[in-house]
């Protein structure tokens, strides 16, 4: 059995997809359709930046959406379905949309649309660099609640990703989640990496964004999934839509159960992982969460190449 994973908001770079572009032809379609859904030049961001502007939560989100589609599309045109060679689906946080535009539960157009009102809603929930994350290295998710559940912390900090084993995102108030980050240090934390981030994505503060994607979701239509997805905040495999629309909602304010999905697949007989976007974050953590899953990164001409000959030879 087979997963295929998408990831979230961090593995943008500048000049991402640029290979993909310019060595698959048919590609230029897709950019140009969702430069034209969302009425900007996403496209030349991603290619040529600059950097702060598609760091933006706005951008970053249906940027990273758009070159997983991307790969998608450039298999779907050499006739491989997506159950060609996968059974389940996930995706970290603003990964899931791309997990279900892939799987045909949405749209690109919707998708792209989704993520640019997600992600403004969610820059704009909480002032500008008043909030903090924070990655926690060397503690796990148990040790980290004990810190937090304390309650001698002023303002909101709280568990925004449990990735792996050891590797644990918090987020929150700026205050807090500094006076959080010095109990972690007594606590035995080996590292602590204050992340780049302009809002506390995956706490409470994010409820503006919460309710703006619920109005919004409310009003989707979803299509009748390709292959069951495993959602960040129920962790079982599903096809039922209304279900999807109300994780989707959840997801913004809580935790990306990311060590636990990983788990949910081992638990169900997945044998590959195969992450499909920029970077190679997801494949990374499955080395810590599912060490024996034989594992596929395609986020270029040459891995997708490769991939191809191996469904080929199936």
């Amino acid at each position: 059995m087979k997963a295929i994973v998408f990831p979230g908001q961090g593995s943008q770079f500048v000049g991402m997809g640029k290979d993909l572009f310019d060595n698959f032809p048919e590609t230029k379609i897709i950019f140009e359709e969702v430069d034209d859904i969302l009425n900007q030049k996403l496209s030349d961001l991603i290619f040529n930046g600059p950097e702060e502007e598609l760091m933006l939560t706005e951008n970053a989100q249906p940027a990273i959406m758009l070159i997983g589609m991307v790969i998608i599309d450039i298999l779907k045109k050499r006739n491989f379905k997506v159950q060609d060679f996968a059974d389940l689906a996930a995706g970290h946080s603003l990964g899931e949309y791309t997990a279900l535009a892939a799987i045909e539960g949405l749209t690109l157009a919707e998708t792209a649309r989704l993520l640019k009102i997600r992600g403004k809603a969610m820059q704009e929930s909480f002032p500008k660099n008043k909030g903090a994350m924070a990655a926690i290295i060397g503690l796990n998710f148990n040790e980290v609640e004990e810190v937090l559940s304390e309650k001698k912390y002023k303002y909101v900090c709280q568990i925004a990703n449990d990735n792996a084993p050891g590797q644990v995102v918090i987020s929150g108030e700026g205050e807090s989640v500094e006076q959080v980050i010095e109990s972690l240090k007594s606590k035995g934390a080996k590292k602590i990496v204050k992340l780049p981030v302009t809002a506390p994505f995956h706490c409470d503060l994010m409820d503006p964004a919460k309710e703006i994607m619920r109005s919004e979701l409310k009003n989707t239509e979803f299509s009748d999934l390709l292959i069951p997805i495993i959602q960040n905040v129920s962790l079982e495999p599903t096809l039922d839509r209304e279900v999807l629309k109300e994780n989707l909602v959840k997801q913004v304010t809580e935790t990306v159960r990311w060590r636990e999905t990983m788990n949910k697949f081992v638990e169900n007989g997945v044998t590959d992982v195969i992450e499909i976007g920029a970077g190679n974050v997801l494949t990374n953590l499955s080395k810590r969460n599912a060490p024996n899953l034989q594992r596929f990164t395609l986020n270029s001409k040459e891995s997708l190449e490769n991939f191809i000959k191996d469904i080929e030879s199936v």
